[in-house]
């Protein structure tokens, strides 16, 4: 599964950190093209980091 670190922790898709399960997060479906789970932990949304599809390429805050 696209996103998942080794120990199966949810890996955030714009610092590629692992989430662990008691941070806050969001996650959500690609909004081009609707295959690839985004994964975004409680910093990189504060800080309104950039994330990248792996699957089409599209960027958003």
């Amino acid at each position: 599964m696209v996103g998942l670190a080794q120990r199966g922790l949810p890996v955030c898709t714009s610092c590629h950190k692992p989430i662990s399960p008691n941070e806050k997060f969001t996650r959500f479906i690609c909004p081009d093209c609707g295959k690839v789970t985004i994964w975004r932990c409680e910093k990189c949304r504060v800080f309104v980091r950039t994330y990248k599809c792996e699957n089409c390429g599209f960027e958003g805050p």
